[in-house]
């Protein structure tokens, strides 16, 4: 299997007082892990390449550590999360479908075994490519006050025979979410893969 090689990772951590309404009592939080990694495919295609999510679980939880120390280190206040991946010109988007295991599994054992599915994007693109992740509660999918997406990209990443893969959780919901459907307290266990 290759080896997973870093040539760098960027953080970004967010509080969000308000937008546009009255201030929140408590700023919602948000932070992104972006780690740059060789991809071993680029340029050729090989047929199987599921070995190297392997490979990727140690960064995974890694990534995901960071980001709970980065919103305060307590895993019970993090409530959302999701993942994401832009390959570089000489990959395809089947490299960055790689992440969606290490990534996700990292973070759901990273907050307790949360337990609604990891949302996620991917996309082809070069240096300085956006990417928007979006974002779900961590044990119930269907809350709405907590639909969102974070946008993250690195200025010089990915490059043509890179992947840039992305992390992103939050604490809270929305700062002024007020759209209705299926509330955090009321969250059952039946809630958490709808």
């Amino acid at each position: 299997m290759p080896e997973v090689k870093i040539r760098k990772q960027v953080r970004i951590v967010e509080e969000i007082f308000h937008e546009g309404g009255p201030v929140a009592a408590t700023p919602r939080r948000r932070a992104a892990i972006v780690t740059v990694i060789e991809n071993p495919y680029a340029g050729r295609y090989v047929e199987d390449i599921a070995p190297f999510m392997e490979d990727l679980k140690p960064l995974g939880v890694a990534m995901a550590k960071e980001l709970v120390v980065a919103l305060g280190g307590d895993p019970k206040a993090v409530d959302g999360y999701g993942k994401g991946a832009i390959v570089g010109a000489a990959g395809e988007i089947e490299h960055g479908a790689l992440w969606h295991v290490p990534g996700g599994y990292a973070m759901r054992e990273a907050l307790g075994d949360a337990l609604a599915i990891v949302p996620s994007t991917k996309k082809v693109g070069g240096p300085g490519t956006r990417l928007d992740v979006p974002v779900t509660h961590s044990d119930a999918s269907y809350v709405r006050s907590h639909f969102d997406a974070m946008e993250v990209g690195v200025s010089d990443a990915p490059r043509a025979d890179e992947i840039a893969l992305v992390l992103v959780m939050t604490c809270g919901p929305r700062v002024h979410a007020r759209v209705g459907g299926l509330a955090a307290a009321d969250i059952s266990k039946r809630d958490g893969l709808r």
